[in-house]
């Protein structure tokens, strides 16, 4: 049964560390990143949204594709779109360079959600993990705010809403390792990526790690 929740993918970055690659593209153990993160978001959601402001690209998916509402380029824009966009009370919410994630994970993260929390969000060793969150449609007014202060950086909004932490303990019960939290910000991030590809299983049904 699929979730009443929408799935965004972000995919409008400016991939400046990546000498202009575009992450969702490039290929680990011989498929491209955001067909991962397809292949488990059809399996979730009824309602997909992908922000780009290069849409073209991502026309071969069966999807929602939008831009940017706002002009600033930033994670915290990305998400203001997809919530925008998203026709149900709560969104989740990936970047396109997470190769490793789990829809295991994805699932505790939405059973987390509860009524009167801005967002259900998890909470790693390296800290709370904004791209791979449920958001509340009221985050929207509050975000739109903070990007016309350009407020950019997305703790800065937590600091005034009402979180929702899933735990450690709880996510590796999910994800031992915590790869669903890996993303591709650099080169040497993408070697990493493909080593530790070599090293995991693919599922034979989906194809996902």
């Amino acid at each position: 049964m699929k979730n009443r929740c929408t799935g965004v993918i972000l995919a409008g970055g400016l991939n400046k560390r990546f000498i202009g690659k575009n992450k969702a593209f490039i290929r680990i153990y011989g498929k491209r990143v955001i067909d991962y993160i397809y292949t488990i978001f059809k399996e979730l959601f009824e309602e997909i949204i992908i922000v780009t402001n290069d849409p073209v690209k991502y026309i071969e998916w069966d999807v929602r594709i939008v831009t940017d509402i706002m002009s600033e380029r930033s994670s915290l824009t990305g998400i203001h779109t997809g919530l925008f966009f998203a026709t149900n009370l709560y969104t989740f919410i990936t970047a396109c360079d997470t190769p490793f994630l789990k829809k295991e994970v994805v699932e505790t993260i939405i059973d987390g959600i509860k009524p009167g929390y801005s967002v259900t969000i998890p909470e790693t060793p390296n800290g709370l993990e904004p791209l791979c969150a449920v958001y509340s449609k009221n985050c929207i007014k509050p975000i739109e705010q903070q990007i016309i202060k350009q407020e950019f950086k997305i703790k800065q909004f937590f600091k005034k809403r009402r979180l929702n932490k899933i735990p450690e303990n709880v996510l590796r019960d999910k994800d031992p390792d915590l790869l669903s939290f890996f993303n591709m910000n650099t080169p040497s991030d993408f070697v990493r990526a493909e080593q530790i590809a070599e090293k995991l299983e693919p599922d034979t049904e989906t194809g996902c790690f």
